[in-house]
C-alpha cells in the first residue's frame, strides 16, 4: 500500500516498474520540446547552408511586373525589402505563399517583391490573384538579373537592408519568426 491508502501492485521479476502518469507526461513533454528545438535548428541551418552565394551589395534588380511597369529595387533604398524568388509549379513555394503575402499586407513598411522565376504571364496572374497577390509587386525573371542573382532553391528570400546591403537570404520556406526578425 502506499502512502496516499492506493494498492501498488510490485512489478513482476524482469518487468519494469510502472512510471506514475505525472512523471510520463512531464518526461514526454521534455522528450517533444527537445525534439521541437532540434527540428528548429536543423530547420534554419539547412535554409542557412542553402542559401545562394551573394555578393554584400545587392545587384540590380529591375522588372516588369505583372502590370507591365518596370519595377527597380534602387527604388526602395531607405526601406528593408524582402525579395522572394519562387515558381508556380515549385510546392514549398506555394505553402509559404500564404504567409508573405499575409506578411506584405499586414507590413506595407516592409515591401515583398515576389520575383517569378519562370511562367507565361497568363499563368502568373492567375496564381497570383488566386494567392491575393499584389500584381504590382509580382515580378517576372529576365535572364540578365537571374546571371547577377545566383538563386539556385527555391524557395530564396532574401533581405536586402535600407542601404541596399544584402541583410540575410535564406533557401526554403520561410518561419513567421524569421520574417518578424527581418522587418524589425
Amino acid at each position: 500500500m502506499s502512502d496516499d491508502g492506493l494498492v501498488v501492485r510490485a512489478p513482476d521479476e524482469g518487468e519494469e516498474p510502472r512510471v506514475p502518469w505525472g512523471q510520463r507526461l512531464r518526461r514526454w513533454g521534455r522528450d517533444l520540446l527537445i525534439t521541437v528545438v532540434s527540428l528548429s535548428v536543423l530547420w534554419v541551418g539547412l535554409g542557412w547552408l542553402r542559401s545562394p552565394e551573394l555578393p554584400a551589395q545587392a545587384p540590380a534588380l529591375i522588372l516588369k511586373n505583372l502590370d507591365g511597369v518596370e519595377v527597380d529595387l534602387a527604388r526602395f533604398r531607405g526601406q528593408t525589402v524582402l525579395v522572394n524568388f519562387w515558381a508556380t509549379w515549385c510546392g514549398p513555394c506555394q505553402l509559404e505563399m500564404p504567409l508573405l503575402v499575409s506578411y506584405a499586407a499586414g507590413h506595407p513598411e516592409v515591401p515583398v517583391l515576389f520575383v517569378a522565376v519562370d511562367g507565361a504571364p497568363e499563368k502568373l496572374s492567375a496564381f497570383a490573384a488566386k494567392e491575393g497577390m499584389a500584381s504590382n509587386r509580382v515580378l517576372r525573371l529576365d535572364a540578365a538579373t537571374k546571371a547577377r542573382w545566383p538563386v539556385s532553391t527555391l524557395p530564396t528570400t532574401v533581405v536586402v537592408g535600407p542601404e541596399g546591403t544584402i541583410e540575410a537570404a535564406h533557401a526554403g520556406i520561410v518561419t513567421p519568426p524569421q520574417l518578424w526578425w527581418w522587418g524589425r
